[in-house]
């Protein structure tokens, strides 16, 4: 054997070839067939698993952008963290009458356990 590069390392890749790319539908660096170039780059591929089409990712699983504004731990840490104003006391709730019984029948409303 050779200890020469296979002849295969200096062809350009061609439509079908396979290559390894991230897949956002399996999460995970799969088998990916070429499906369309612009220019020399390849712009989609087919995972070869999941047979879903998807822009080709370089390999690279797509970060998604932190919404703007507070985070779940800047909420928590806003109740948790007095404010630099000093708060009230709050008042005390007041208790709600129960519910009272509604029937559609004529019958006797059931008996209440103490």
């Amino acid at each position: 054997m050779s200890s020469e590069a296979s002849w295969l390392d200096n062809q350009s890749p061609r439509l079908g070839d396979l290559i390894d790319d991230y897949c956002p539908r399996c999460k995970h660096l799969l088998n990916h067939a070429i499906a369309s170039f612009v220019g020399d780059k390849v712009v989609k591929v087919i995972c070869q698993t999941c047979f879903s089409e998807h822009p080709f990712l370089e390999g690279k699983e797509k970060k998604k952008a932190p919404k703007p504004g507070s985070t779940a731990f800047d909420q928590v840490l806003a109740k948790v963290v007095p404010a630099s104003d000093p708060v009230a006391s709050p008042e005390p709730k007041k208790a709600k009458p129960h519910a009272r019984y509604i029937s559609r029948h004529k019958t006797k409303p059931p008996q209440l356990k103490k």
